[in-house]
């Protein structure tokens, strides 16, 4: 696979990086290289132009504000947009994952508009924040092994008609609304409240995206005994009682 190149772009790191999640970024262009792919890393901070020719797009966590702020930035460059509709893959997080919806609330309590990238609606909560670690069967169709990661949002996020729950939680609150579903999805674009970050917990939910991305059905192997003490571990920890 050497010859094929890859674009990953890290969007707005200085607003959208609060847990950790640019780990995410890190990984996914670990397991690239480690698949002999060149791998061109873009960043691209909040006063930058989104570049529309990229092929895997990340964006992570943040607080209420930087949430609202980079929600107004994407809209008005519209670069995400385009390159989704190019085909492009978007995998988000907490904040980000309620950016790519339809509408969330935000720093000021008003309802935000996002980009409708994912048919996905996002609250304020009235219970208690959802927070701890969170064990999840993912979507059969998706092919993956269960999720496990670390939430912490006070948001509820409803999924329409035309996107799919990414999970359903066996341990942990999800999207909050009590259903069991964690996170969405639609054809390339992706969304989860989970940290971890996750594709470190999750190193095969990497690989799916580089898949997608490279349109391929199965990527050459890798050593993965350290993610899978990670995984192992963490799961464990998980699966012990309070």
């Amino acid at each position: 696979m050497s010859d094929t190149s890859l674009r990953v772009v890290w969007i707005y790191p200085d607003l959208l990086s609060t847990y950790g999640d640019q780990g995410n970024v890190l990984v996914v262009e670990r397991r690239a290289r480690r698949r002999g792919l060149k791998v061109d890393r873009i960043d691209v901070r909040s006063d930058q132009p989104i570049p529309t020719s990229g092929d895997i797009y990340l964006i992570g966590g943040g607080e209420d504000r930087p949430q609202r702020l980079a929600a107004e930035r994407l809209r008005r460059d519209g670069g995400l947009q385009r390159a989704v509709n190019n085909g492009a893959i978007v995998f988000s997080v907490c904040a980000g994952y309620q950016i790519l919806g339809h509408e969330f609330v935000n720093d000021l309590g008003n309802p935000e508009p996002g980009l409708g990238l994912l048919d996905v609606v996002s609250v304020r909560g009235e219970a208690e924040r959802c927070v701890g670690d969170v064990l999840a069967d993912v979507d059969p169709s998706l092919g993956l092994p269960e999720l496990t990661g670390f939430e912490n949002h006070q948001g509820v996020t409803h999924i329409g008609p035309n996107a799919r729950p990414l999970a359903t939680v066996r341990l942990g609150k999800g999207n909050g609304i009590g259903d069991g579903n964690e996170g969405a999805w639609n054809d390339t674009v992706f969304g989860t409240y989970l940290h971890g970050p996750v594709l470190a917990r999750n190193p095969l939910v990497a690989d799916h995206l580089l898949k997608l991305a490279l349109d391929v059905n199965a990527l050459p192997p890798v050593d993965d005994r350290w993610y899978d003490a990670l995984r192992a571990e963490r799961i464990a920890a998980a699966a012990q009682p309070a």
